[in-house]
């Protein structure tokens, strides 16, 4: 009899796993689709030794402290701050935008005070931001939002950024200063051993049982258990009751070249140029010291995993509908990017589980 079964041992199962077997001294069953933990954030040592992200480039940050300290009882850190840039016009410019693009795009010498001056000249009136296009013109002008913003959208979601809720760009910042970070979280950091060596140790407990290429709908009437996590798709959980939610997908192109670096920064973004949306050399951020290097085209698609849901209107609304049989269900907790079609950052969904582990699973304590 397990107390507690786990569908899906990406952060979320694995976070409340670890929770539920060391501060309840429950037993726990996680059940995983794939032959491997960590969901997308798993990460591998390739023939050559490099270590690689399978599913993309996981680039940890926070703000939140008690998720910091929470996973660092796990892991320790190698602590890096990204940089990407995005090959326009010819040139590597950083991106977000700020005092330095502007400048070697156009071959000026702005000051902060002067890019200011810029943008209020080029940005665009919006009566209301709807849409990611009203996001980025309403704040660099159109010129700036084509050359930067629109076509890179369209390789990613296969819509025009008009099609898309406000959030897909919203997330981006615009800086009038010369900070090149793509983000400003006080915590930025990598799992200095990897994402796998982290969620090894975290349900590394005997309460704690693992089930690898599992299907749970092949076991979930054999095994008795109490009550259920599930982090994976909801329209498959109720079998597509009201049909599928719409993801993109993601193709991934390794290549592994011998030298100790193939492009000055982890990340390269190509909004206008080839079908790839962008080359990663995750060696950059683990800071891993190797004579070779292996780099990654992403090729955004609509077949493959589940990684992104579609935020519109109407995907939303279906959602709902699902959500609201999942509300009628009792010692079931729907929780993940998956279970709720929210695209979560890693450290979010990290206090998710923290929260419902606390205010739902532990109250007693």
């Amino acid at each position: 009899m397990y107390d507690y079964l786990i569908v899906g041992a990406g952060f979320a199962g694995c976070v409340l796993a670890e929770r539920i077997a060391n501060q309840l001294g429950k037993n726990v069953l996680i059940v995983e689709k794939r032959d491997h933990i960590g969901g997308n954030s798993y990460d591998f040592y390739n023939e050559h030794g490099l270590l690689l992200h399978k599913y993309g480039p996981h680039y940890f940050r926070t703000n939140n402290k008690k998720v910091f300290e929470y996973l660092s009882q796990f892991t320790s850190w190698h602590y890096y701050q990204y940089e990407i840039l995005a090959s326009v016009d010819g040139q590597l410019l950083p991106i977000p935008i700020n005092l330095d693009t502007i400048n070697k795009l156009y071959g000026l010498s702005l000051s902060c005070f002067e890019l200011e001056e810029f943008f209020d000249k080029v940005r665009e009136t919006v009566q209301e931001i709807r849409t990611s296009e009203d996001v980025i013109v309403a704040q660099v002008g159109r010129e700036l939002y084509e050359k930067f913003f629109k076509n890179y959208t369209k390789k990613q979601w296969k819509l025009d950024p008009s099609e898309l809720e406000k959030s897909v760009c919203a997330r981006i910042p615009i800086r009038t200063n010369r900070d090149g970070r793509y983000f400003s979280d006080k915590y930025q950091a990598m799992p200095k051993y990897g994402y796998t060596n982290m969620f090894k140790k975290m349900i590394s407990h005997p309460k704690i049982h693992l089930l690898l290429k599992t299907d749970y709908k092949e076991i979930v009437n054999l095994i008795p258990y109490n009550n259920m996590i599930y982090t994976g798709p909801i329209e498959e959980f109720f079998d597509y009751k009201y049909g599928r939610l719409p993801y993109r997908s993601l193709r991934f192109e390794f290549e592994t070249i011998d030298q100790e670096f193939y492009q000055p920064v982890s990340q390269v973004n190509y909004p206008n140029d080839y079908d790839f949306t962008r080359i990663v050399e995750i060696k950059h951020a683990t800071g891993q010291k190797h004579h070779k290097t292996t780099i990654v085209r992403e090729y955004p698609s609509d077949q493959g995993d589940p990684y992104y849901p579609i935020p519109r209107e109407e995907n939303r609304l279906l959602y709902e509908k699902y959500r609201k049989l999942a509300d009628k269900l009792k010692n079931i907790y729907f929780i993940g990017r998956l279970a709720n079609y929210k695209y979560y950052n890693m450290d979010e969904v990290v206090s998710l589980a923290m929260e419902l582990f606390e205010t739902k699973l532990a109250t007693h304590l």
